[in-house]
């Protein structure tokens, strides 16, 4: 037994390392809008998303931070009320009002949610279709739970017309105040970059892409390329979705460029004929985090965050139950592991596996360190991913469970079909 321990926790050692080294240093959180020199002389015009349903409370903030973005272009604020019963369109009117902005700000009113689009996604829809009459250059989606810094627009646009990129995204500051948003919060922030390295995401030479929804400037250009919102409309991981479109148009133009049948373009991360280089200037992105834009969405208790990940983890996992599978084995095998040769060490007095157990663990802490460090909290919460880890397992068992009996998908008060949308 001690010896399938030990090897166990060796081969999580390899693991941590192979993470550390060669997952595009995800863990280092190198990729930040605010930290980088951008300057632009262009001002496109852009048109601004705001999807809304019921979110009176937090919109004499948000709305406010969006409608006094120091943006020497022109900028104008779609709304769309998504059926809100809180008076939501109401409370929109009155900040656009207090702030002399009211020209500036366009209230549409949802219509009826159709078969087969997200409620988030058949809003946008509708927010950009009113918006496209004044054909900008460039969409900005956002939520109606972001506080935007005041120079969050023009660092946007910066990066793109710099870059000549297609979307622009960052990850805004997620609210960690509460105790169990200190420690579950950065958590999902250091998943997420796991899963999407930021690097990766950024490299037009490597397909994985990537986005965060409640802040995404995208070129109309691009967005029309891919389709529009309806390439995505049944998505529910929505932000990452509209990334793997966009991304892969520019690889589609290389491949076309380069001969390729239309079957081995659709075939694409799998075939390896596809250039992986996107060489035209189509198909750019770029995601990163936010230090100064933040959520305002607050995640007092367990069963709120618990809520917000077993939404859609088993949908990031294309219902897939072999995946889902892996999942828990690979989850137990990294991060339950080291902590259980500790312990088991210590009973057992074996001193290889304690301080196999104990070396495991510090590398997982030293990973997980720059996250917390971001989100200013104790380094104790770095010690605790384990902890964390287990209960980010259990979210994602939940969220198959829900899916199996037909709960999954449950947002706003609407539960969506669960759909493969790989």
């Amino acid at each position: 037994m001690g010896v399938i321990l030990l090897a166990l926790v060796v081969l999580s050692i390899i693991i941590w390392l192979g993470l550390l080294c060669f997952r595009g240093q995800f863990w280092l959180l190198d990729q930040q809008l605010e930290v980088e020199k951008l300057h632009t002389t262009s001002l496109p015009r852009v048109c601004a998303v705001i999807p809304a349903r019921n979110e009176a409370e937090l919109l004499p903030i948000s709305l406010r931070s969006l409608l006094l973005q120091d943006y020497p272009g022109s900028l104008e604020v779609f709304l769309v009320d998504d059926r809100s019963t809180d008076g939501t369109a109401n409370f929109a009117e009155g900040v656009a009002y207090a702030l002399d902005k009211s020209q500036q700000l366009h209230i549409i009113s949802g219509e009826p949610l159709p078969p087969g689009w997200s409620g988030k996604l058949w809003a946008v829809e509708q927010g950009i279709k009113n918006a496209t009459k004044l054909t900008p250059d460039y969409y900005f989606l956002t939520d109606a739970d972001i506080e935007h810094d005041v120079n969050s627009l023009c660092r946007l646009v910066a990066k793109a017309e710099q870059e000549n990129l297609d979307l622009v995204s960052v990850m805004v500051r997620l609210r960690c105040q509460s105790y169990w948003e200190k420690l579950l919060i950065p958590a999902f922030v250091f998943f997420f970059q796991k899963l999407y390295p930021f690097r990766w995401v950024n490299n037009p030479k490597n397909p994985t892409a990537a986005a965060a929804g409640g802040s995404i400037l995208i070129r109309r250009e691009a967005l029309e390329r891919i389709g529009g919102i309806q390439a995505i409309r049944q998505a529910l991981i929505d932000d990452c979705a509209l990334a793997a479109a966009v991304k892969r148009s520019g690889v589609e133009e290389d491949a076309r460029t380069w001969g390729r049948s239309d079957a081995e373009i659709f075939s694409f991360p799998a075939s390896p004929r596809l250039p992986m280089s996107v060489s035209s200037p189509r198909g750019r992105i770029w995601l990163g985090l936010s230090t100064l834009t933040h959520s305002l969405r607050p995640y007092n208790s367990l069963a709120t965050i618990w809520d917000m990940v077993a939404r859609t983890a088993y949908t990031q996992l294309n219902y897939s139950p072999l995946l889902l599978l892996g999942t828990l084995v690979g989850m137990t095998l990294i991060y339950l592991v080291p902590p259980i040769g500790v312990m088991l060490g210590v009973v057992w007095r074996n001193w290889g596996i304690l301080f196999t157990g104990l070396f495991a663990w510090l590398l997982m802490t030293l990973a997980y360190y720059p996250t917390i460090r971001f989100y200013k909290c104790s380094f104790w919460f770095a010690l605790s991913l384990p902890a964390i880890a287990f209960l980010y397992t259990l979210m994602t068992l939940d969220s198959a469970l829900r899916h199996w009996q037909g709960r999954g998908g449950n947002w706003k008060g609407r539960v969506y079909p669960n759909t493969n949308n790989s």
